[in-house]
């Protein structure tokens, strides 16, 4: 049951990543419960707790153009998804903006 719990914690993780927020620590969590029950777990956990802290001390040497480009990046992770959730479209709704482009592909006008 646990690994199930840790298993879920670590997807969760996974999926929030890309996004401003918690994501890596709920992966070092979800990998941290399963490290519990499973040793390739610890592996993993020793293993991405190593190359997560390489790309902060990696990102923090770099130059400003850099890591502007990073966070835009992200910027741009964030955004698409809230337009294919349909999140601006329902923004426009409250404004009275009825742009097509704001549509979502997946959920429709």
């Amino acid at each position: 049951m646990l690994g199930v719990f840790g298993t879920a914690v670590l997807l969760a993780g996974i999926l929030m990543i890309p996004y401003p927020g918690p994501g890596w620590l709920v992966v070092f969590a979800g990998l941290g419960i399963l490290a519990t029950e499973f040793h390739w777990a610890h592996r993993v956990n020793k293993f991405a707790k190593r190359h997560y802290q390489r790309w902060v001390r990696w990102l923090g040497r770099q130059h400003l153009a850099t890591k502007l480009a990073v966070m835009g990046a992200t910027c741009l992770v964030v955004l698409t998804t809230l337009w294919l959730l349909g999140l601006f479209n329902t923004a426009g709704g409250w404004l009275g903006l009825h742009w097509t482009w704001l549509a979502s592909p997946l959920f429709g006008p």
